[in-house]
């Protein structure tokens, strides 16, 4: 999409706030079959059968994470999915004001759909980055106004913001002004002194009034000044149930969870009581997930059926980024979980990891010699997955036509890596 190689670091709800306002004196609201808000006891009730609510076309979503989900990883994992709704790094507003601008907002088509998560404070900050990105046709601009660490909050970005609602709705103001995108919020359900589901009540109340397309919402607090990052991410108490009596409250909010989901299955359950979900270090860790999510969830074979076919197709993107002055362990760093739980997997972690190469074609040519057949030839999903979807869905298993285009997820006359040859492909506009 770039100039040259890169690499990254409403629907508005309409209802009264009687519903939210009656959910905070009574805590007794609950959701009917409908997805309205009701004053009962006992708080939200899981859907019974027959009862849905209607899914975007992109439920599931890997989460904006610092150090992982660069522009190679998303690469990466388009490989085993074209369905999931990816995210870039957080870029914080400045870096695109004042620094290399094609550097961190530079991608390829192949990874739409994509979101631009930006983090910053002051209202002409977000302004400005959010019109600069424009150019670039992602296909959304979210807000970070989760993130808990003590960097992010020094410069009053982040999980801290949620302590001033009415500066948030009108950072979503400014965002929506200089973008035709959705723009969407990723919040905390609150943060230590600001933790009651009331306290997240208001902030979606004041929130919403700026019209943001969604709310992605992490189901534990932030603990500022108290927890690292990685704490913040492990200690605080899940409370999915903040989250989907969010959703009753504000039955006509897109409510997005996040946080601890770790597979297939609990993606369904979320999906029961909220729009969508978002998948973390879970997605990173084991991309086989990625693979699990197009076949079970949207019914469609992986673009890349098996562990050799993936690493075939990353033999060329990694050497047309040596080429342009890359080393490859900005790639292949991305994919150490790949043979996680497989024989192999040592090896696999010892060729990718380390002092490696310059050049990747070897490295991944080595890994195809001395990683176990069965290994690199079993279905990225195992056939005991692809049952249960049958099971599960009623699909009759057959691939669409789409699905059943050729591994390499491309289209034709696209170049093998948008951004080197010095175009600004926005073709995915």
């Amino acid at each position: 999409m770039s100039g040259s190689i890169r690499y990254g670091c409403a629907v508005t709800g309409t209802g009264s706030d009687m519903c939210a306002e009656s959910r905070i004196n009574t805590r007794e609201t609950s959701c009917d079959s409908g997805g309205s808000s009701a004053l009962r006891s006992g708080g939200w009730r899981r859907r019974g059968p027959g009862e849905s609510i209607p899914h975007s076309e992109h439920p599931v979503s890997i989460a904006p994470m610092m150090d992982r989900t660069d522009r190679h990883y998303r690469w990466f994992a388009r490989l085993m999915t074209r369905r999931v709704m990816l995210y870039t790094e957080m870029v914080a507003t400045g870096a695109i004001l004042y620094g290399d601008r094609e550097r961190h907002l530079g991608f390829d088509p192949i990874e739409h759909p994509v979101a631009l998560q930006l983090g910053g404070a002051e209202v002409s900050e977000v302004a400005e980055a959010t019109r600069l990105a424009e150019p670039y046709a992602y296909d959304e601009i979210n807000l970070n106004i989760g993130c808990p660490s003590d960097r992010v909050q020094e410069r009053g970005i982040g999980a801290c913001l949620m302590r001033d609602p009415e500066h948030v709705a009108r950072l979503v103001e400014a965002a929506r002004r200089n973008t035709s995108k959705p723009v969407t919020v990723k919040c905390r359900i609150g943060v230590n002194g600001k933790e009651s589901y009331d306290d997240l009540v208001r902030f979606v109340q004041l929130v919403r009034k700026a019209g943001p397309a969604r709310f992605t919402v992490h189901a534990r607090i932030a603990v500022l000044g108290g927890l690292n990052p990685k704490e913040n991410r492990d200690v605080p108490p899940l409370r999915y149930e903040d989250v989907y009596r969010l959703k009753c409250d504000f039955p006509e909010v897109d409510i997005e969870i996040n946080g601890g989901v770790t597979s297939v299955h609990q993606v369904r359950e979320h999906l029961q009581h909220v729009d969508r979900v978002m998948i973390g270090r879970a997605a990173y860790d084991r991309p086989a997930l990625c693979a699990e999510l197009e076949v079970d969830l949207f019914g469609e074979e992986p673009p890349c059926a098996t562990r050799r076919e993936v690493i075939e197709e990353l033999m060329p993107y990694v050497e047309a980024w040596n080429q342009a002055g890359h080393p490859a362990n900005r790639i292949v760093r991305h994919t150490l979980g790949l043979v996680a739980g497989r024989p192999g997997a040592r090896a696999w972690r010892r060729l990718m990891s380390g002092r490696l190469p310059y050049q990747g074609r070897p490295l991944l040519e080595r890994a195809l010699r001395e990683l176990p057949r069965d290994t690199l030839d079993e279905p990225l999903v195992s056939g005991a997955s692809l049952r249960e979807r049958e099971m599960v869905t009623g699909s009759s298993g057959q691939a669409s036509e789409e699905s059943r285009r050729p591994c390499r997820p491309r289209r034709a006359g696209d170049s093998l890596l948008a951004g080197i040859d010095g175009s600004h492909d926005t073709a995915y506009q």
